[in-house]
């Protein structure tokens, strides 16, 4: 497992946490001027400031699903112009985040982890819809670094 970042930052002292109605954290509401900025789970802010029902509905409204969705990790290895590794969000906390190599579920790949600080560091970004929509892969028979259409 390596760790990534040496930035971030954990002090939510004073952020209010909101949850929807199973009771499963979404994110928090961190006061800010006379309204509230929404912050998603992995630290980043959803919206400017606005009123307390608009951050609750717009956390609502986003949910949790993006923690499923692919993201692109940038490693410091990486050599300028390669793709970012292909990466899945495993666990995520106000202390880390922690990725894996996307495997696309196969039993017998190497598990490489990542550990990063929270909120969520520039190296780490999701995927564009293209990027999915064109296969985008890493690791793959062009080295660890490597892109190409999915097979």
């Amino acid at each position: 497992m390596s760790a990534i970042s040496a930035r971030g930052s954990s002090d939510i002292g004073g952020w209010i946490e909101h949850r929807r109605g199973d009771g499963e954290l979404v994110g928090w509401m961190r006061p800010e001027g006379d309204g509230f900025v929404p912050v998603d789970l992995l630290g980043r802010d959803v919206a400017g400031e606005v009123e307390w029902l608009v951050a609750e509905e717009l956390l609502d409204e986003l949910g949790i699903g993006y923690l499923a969705d692919p993201y692109g990790l940038t490693l410091p290895e990486a050599r300028e112009g390669q793709p970012p590794l292909r990466v899945r969000i495993i666990e995520v906390s106000t202390r880390r985040i922690r990725v894996k190599k996307d495997d696309f579920g196969a039993i017998d790949a190497a598990l490489l982890e990542y550990t990063l600080e929270w909120p969520m560091p520039p190296e780490l970004r999701p995927l564009t819809v293209q990027e999915v929509r064109d296969g985008f892969v890493t690791g793959d028979a062009d080295g660890p670094f490597g892109s190409g259409p999915a097979r």
